[in-house]
């Protein structure tokens, strides 16, 4: 009672200062904060500032709260980034902050950025020319949601999804047990993968009837039980597309899956891992929804999304599930690629960086075969990851970077600096300061 008690007027307090058009909801409480402060401070010269969570300076928060500040003419002159708050509640927990300090229009003071090299040091001060939503040294601009792919780039897609109410997927036991009654079954079972799968090494299986012969399928009592439970769960279903393929059971609602080797991409990992387990997988497994797909996708550019250049972009620009890393294909389709040409063009790397870049890549996957009993959660744990994989990251992250310029770029706050200016570079802006 008491949570519902807090949370009707909290959406109320929300819709009273940013209306009924949704913005509301993908909004933390505090921004709204933020809007009463700059409505109170109006042409005055008064300034402020708000200790906040740092989600706000996150992916579609970011956006949609720093259109809010730019429109409003708003003036960033000192930010904390991340760091870790002890909260004074009883059992001593902590949370990662941000402290924003902000006028109205122009203010008349050196702007300071404070970084933390680990979430509960000290803050390392640098001057700023300008700070923006996100707190770094750059442009007035919020990245846009990107719908459309950019011209020369592999789309990122979902993987496919059964809508079966649960009877074509199965765990390792559910697939002994069912091909202990069905075994004519064995050759249409596909291992079957979601994120949480990839990472954690707990393969699913599906029951792939795509190809399979009716006369095949009413050979086997088992598997057209199966076929039934589906097409019932499918009529009951409120969707009407969903009811449609109630005439199809054998099918999955949605088939994305392709013909080539793909890379796949977690829709979430855990905020504490340096990098998101992706890996290669071949057009025998079979990826979930919960999977994002690039099909196509080669050795160089699994090099490139596996490289701490793409984690300072991730780590800036995703949303986040709780404190999870949410990984959405505007993440991807909007990530600088180091190109002479455009966002996502291979054009303009030299032969050689690509060269140096793939070599790299393939040394993290031979790393990681190197450890077979290994899941990718336990090669990618900070605290357990193996001596020659982090050696194989290391190199790879050097080889990125020089593909992006010769110097060596001192922490992630830089990376990201060095990414936005060269999105801002290469796509027309959704917003800007004129």
């Amino acid at each position: 009672m008491g949570h519902q008690w807090r949370t009707e007027p909290q959406q109320k307090d929300m819709r009273t200062i940013w209306g009924n058009a949704g913005a509301y909801r993908r909004l933390d409480y505090v921004t709204a904060w933020y809007a009463k402060a700059i409505d109170y401070i109006g042409e005055t010269k008064a300034l402020t500032a708000f200790v906040s969570t740092n989600s706000i300076t996150q992916g579609e928060q970011a956006a949609t709260l720093g259109r809010f500040l730019i429109d409003q003419d708003v003036t960033i002159f000192f930010a904390h980034r991340t760091f870790a708050w002890e909260s004074e509640a009883r059992g001593g927990a902590h949370v990662h902050v941000v402290i924003i300090g902000f006028g109205v229009g122009n203010v008349d003071r050196q702007k300071v950025i404070f970084d933390y090299a680990t979430l509960k040091g000290p803050p390392q001060a640098t001057t700023a020319s300008n700070i923006n939503p996100y707190l770094i040294d750059g442009a007035n601009v919020v990245l846009p949601a990107r719908a459309s792919v950019p011209e020369g780039v592999l789309r990122m897609t979902k993987g496919s999804q059964p809508t079966d109410g649960g009877h074509l997927i199965f765990t390792s036991e559910e697939r002994d047990s069912f091909l202990a009654e069905a075994p004519q079954a064995r050759d249409w079972m596909r291992p079957y993968v979601g994120g949480k799968d990839l990472i954690n090494g707990d393969h699913r299986w599906c029951l792939w009837l795509k190809d399979v012969s009716p006369s095949e399928l009413r050979a086997s009592d088992a598997v057209m039980e199966r076929l039934r439970l589906v097409s019932e769960s499918r009529a009951k279903s409120p969707t009407a597309s969903v009811r449609e393929y109630a005439r199809t059971p054998a099918l999955f609602t949605q088939d994305r899956q392709p013909a080539v080797e793909f890379i796949a991409v977690p829709e979430v990992s855990s905020e504490r891992r340096l990098y998101i387990p992706m890996a290669i997988l071949s057009p025998d497994i079979i990826a979930s929804n919960k999977l994002q797909m690039i099909v196509g996708g080669s050795v160089y550019l699994f090099g490139l999304l596996m490289s701490a250049m793409h984690m300072a972009w991730v780590n800036q620009i995703c949303g986040r599930l709780k404190s999870d890393i949410s990984y959405a294909p505007s993440v991807y389709h909007n990530f600088p690629r180091p190109a002479g040409g455009k966002v996502g063009g291979d054009d303009g790397i030299s032969k050689k960086h690509h060269a140096v870049v793939e070599a790299a890549a393939e040394s993290v996957l031979a790393a990681r075969d190197n450890h077979p009993d290994a899941t990718l959660a336990d090669l990618y744990d900070p605290l357990a990851m193996p001596a020659d994989l982090a050696k194989a990251h290391a190199a790879l992250d050097k080889a990125v970077d020089r593909c992006y310029r010769p110097q060596p770029f001192p922490d992630e706050r830089r990376r990201f600096e060095h990414l936005f200016a060269l999105h801002e570079k290469l796509v027309h802006p959704l917003t800007a300061r004129a």
